[in-house]
């Protein structure tokens, strides 16, 4: 399957340039033959989170409209990155996947909050698991700051997904550990891990380097550190390859997992 990865330059604060050039980008992946597309976090915004009462996209529904009518003209799976969201009077930062048949078949709010960046005291952290399934790829997605809990990937893991799906606005100082997370978490869940992190430079500091990561650990793709588009061919059959040959989930032993061992 053609993975088109969307490395956006997004505007801080700019909700109508941001929607324009992520349209661009995303009919621009299609025409290269890209069956499935993926955004990164907080597209619609960037992280203007002190603007969100006039910003956040209410109830999620413009971007709905955008990616189900976007996904139905070109016939593409859209991994829609994520976007500020207000729900019920309070705000989120809220992934929502489309089939390409134009059906919205998740949404998922980021759970892990990221103090340094003061998400916090702006936003709500979600509740619930992301699995879905496009087509019959069973997939899963969380967003950035999520990667830094293995248990969290590997519970989604366990569900059955073959692929992760990572939205992230990761900042340049910390990309090394971006990284060297996104490879762990391919190799110990044994799937491919496909994470498209966002550029800017003011007032905020991202450098890009997205990555697809097969099961192994090899690293199919990393994006430059300007805007870029890429679509990758990547074959998934490669996960059953890869889990036969070092069976790792069988090996699992949970009955373990959860006790405490005290040291005498």
């Amino acid at each position: 399957m053609k993975i088109g990865c969307i490395q956006m330059n997004v505007g801080f604060g700019k909700v109508e340039e941001n929607f324009q050039r992520a349209e661009q980008l995303i009919r621009e992946a299609a025409s290269q033959g890209a069956e499935m597309v993926v955004l990164p976090e907080m597209w619609n915004t960037g992280y203007a989170l002190e603007k969100l009462e006039e910003l956040a996209d209410e109830n999620g529904e413009r971007t709905k409209a955008f990616l189900k009518t976007l996904a139905r003209e070109l016939g593409i799976h859209i991994i829609g990155g994520s976007v500020a969201t207000k729900q019920n009077g309070k705000f989120y930062n809220t992934m929502y996947v489309v089939n390409r048949d134009g059906e919205l078949v998740s949404e998922y709010s980021k759970v892990h909050l990221f103090r340094l960046m003061d998400e916090e005291k702006y936003l709500e952290a979600g509740e619930s698991m992301n699995r879905f399934d496009l087509g019959d790829l069973p997939a899963a997605a969380v967003i950035c700051y999520d990667i830094r809990f293995p248990e969290w990937l590997r519970a989604h893991a366990l569900a059955g997904a073959k692929v992760l799906f990572v939205a992230a606005q990761w900042p340049t100082p910390r990309i090394d550990h971006w990284k060297t997370l996104l490879q762990a978490r391919a190799i110990e869940n044994q799937c491919f891990v496909v994470a498209v992190n966002r550029i800017s430079r003011k007032p905020e500091n991202f450098n890009g380097q997205s990555m697809v990561i097969e099961p192994w650990g090899e690293v199919l793709w990393t994006g430059a550190e300007d805007e870029e588009l890429a679509v990758i061919d990547v074959d998934f059959s490669k996960v059953d390859e890869v889990r036969t040959r070092i069976p790792v989930y069988d090996d699992r032993r949970p009955e373990l997992y959860g006790k405490v061992v005290e040291q005498k």
